[in-house]
């Protein structure tokens, strides 16, 4: 499990990232949801979009020679874009008091038990909000 809450502490690991706070130092913490950007696939279909036009205008190449490349590139660009699943990358951010703030790349297939451990987390800090202004 990525966060492990203790009676007087958070700790979390994942892969590589360690960090640890006390209850009280954690400001704020969620789940950051971006959306993939695709500038290397819009990069690679305009070059072979100019290129065709280029062929198209400018050369003295046969008919219609220069289509067969562009197609087989557009369906590779196509195949490179949609071949992922992923739409998004989650991130688990936390600011402190000290003003840090500290983001961790999390994988889509354990966005749902960090996310549960976080919710959990914000309810015990609910809880003990209340027990001290009660």
């Amino acid at each position: 499990m990525p966060l492990t809450i203790f009676s007087d502490k958070v700790r979390f690991r994942y892969k590589s990232k360690n960090w640890q706070y006390q209850f009280d130092e954690i400001k704020e913490i969620g789940l950051l949801k971006k959306k993939k950007k695709y500038f290397l696939e819009n990069g690679a279909f305009l070059a072979v979009t100019a290129a065709t036009y280029y062929c198209m205008l400018f050369s003295n190449l046969m008919d219609l020679y220069y289509i067969i490349p562009a197609i087989l590139c557009y369906s590779f660009i196509i195949a490179i874009r949609f071949g992922s699943k992923a739409e998004f990358v989650y991130f688990v951010f936390v600011k402190d008091i000290y003003q840090n703030e500290i983001r961790t790349k999390i994988a889509t297939k354990d966005r749902i038990l960090v996310g549960k451990q976080i919710d959990s987390y914000l309810d015990l800090q609910f809880e003990r909000s209340v027990k001290r202004t009660a």
